[in-house]
C-alpha cells in the first residue's frame, strides 16, 4: 500500500505562488505516496508564535494536528513550516499531559519536501531538464533547525542540463524572517543586498530555494534593483514546472 503523505500547501504558497504546491504532489506522487490535501488545513501558526501569542499559536497548532489526522506523513515545501510543526509545536505544549506526547509524535512525521524525497523515499533524481547554471539559497529555518543542505543539492544535481554552482556563502540569511522584515525594514533590505550579492557571485542563471518567503523577499529585491537573476523553488524545478513566470515577475509585462 502507497503511503498516504499529507501536503502541508502553506499560507504563501496557497495565497502566493500555487504553482509551487502543485510541483510539490507531483514530486511526492512520483516517489511512490499518495498525496491528500486537507481543506481545513491553515497557518501553521508561526507569525502568531514569533509575535508571543502563544496561546493562538497552539491553537493553530491543534487544528493542523486535526487536519493531518490519518496521514503516514506529513510533507511542506518550506523549511520554515516544517520546523515549526516540527520542532516548535511540542515546545508549545511541553508539561500539559497526554497532549504533549500526541503532539510529539505528530511532529515525528513532519518533514520537509526535500528531505522527505531524499531521507524517507530516498529519491536520487527527476525527469525535469534545467540548461543552466544554478545557486541554491538555504533558509535559515531549513538550515538551522531542520540540518537540511545535501538534500535539495542533491536532486538538483541529477537534473539534466543542470549546473549546480554555490554561492561563497551559504550561510547568510536572506533578510525575510517573516515579522522581522515588516518591523526592520532597513535591516532586510541591507541583509538582502549582501546575500544577493554573494548569490551572483558564481554568475548563475537561477537561484532555487526551499522557502517561499525567502525567494520573494530576494525576488522583489532584485527586481527593485534592476537585477535580472530569475528565483524559483526547488520543487519547480525538480518538477518541469517552469511555466509560470519567475517568482516576482508575476505582475511584470516581461522580466526585467
Amino acid at each position: 500500500m502507497k503511503p498516504r503523505v499529507g501536503l502541508f500547501v502553506t499560507c504563501l504558497v496557497d495565497l502566493m505562488r500555487p504553482s509551487v504546491g502543485l510541483a510539490a504532489a507531483h514530486l511526492i506522487e512520483h516517489a511512490g505516496c499518495t498525496v491528500v490535501v486537507p481543506r481545513s488545513q491553515t497557518c501553521c501558526g508561526q507569525p502568531a508564535y514569533n509575535a508571543g501569542a502563544s496561546g493562538t499559536a497552539r491553537d493553530l497548532a491543534l487544528q493542523t494536528m486535526k487536519s493531518f489526522d490519518g496521514c503516514d506523513f506529513v510533507v511542506a515545501p518550506s523549511g520554515s513550516c516544517a520546523a515549526m510543526l516540527r520542532v516548535h509545536y511540542p515546545a508549545l505544549f511541553k508539561g500539559r499531559g497526554d497532549i504533549e506526547f500526541e503532539m510529539k509524535a505528530f511532529a515525528e512525521r513532519v518533514h520537509e519536501l526535500t528531505a522527505f524525497l531524499v531521507n524517507v523515499r530516498h529519491a536520487t533524481g527527476s525527469d525535469a531538464r534545467f540548461e543552466g547554471r544554478v545557486v541554491h539559497h538555504d533558509a535559515c529555518s531549513g538550515l538551522r533547525e531542520l540540518g537540511i543542505r545535501s538534500e535539495p543539492r542533491r536532486l538538483l544535481a541529477a537534473v539534466d542540463g543542470l549546473e549546480l554552482v554555490d554561492a561563497p556563502e551559504v550561510t547568510p540569511c536572506c533578510g525575510f524572517g517573516g515579522l522581522f522584515s515588516v518591523k526592520y525594514p532597513a535591516i532586510s533590505t541591507a541583509v538582502a543586498d549582501r546575500k544577493i550579492e554573494d548569490l551572483r557571485a558564481p554568475a548563475p542563471d537561477l537561484v532555487t530555494g526551499g522557502d517561499l518567503g525567502c525567494l520573494m523577499n530576494l525576488a522583489g529585491r532584485l527586481k527593485r534593483t534592476g537585477t535580472a537573476l530569475p528565483c524559483r523553488h526547488v520543487a519547480e524545478v525538480l518538477a518541469g514546472a517552469l511555466d509560470e513566470p519567475p517568482i516576482g515577475w508575476a505582475n511584470a509585462s516581461a522580466p526585467p
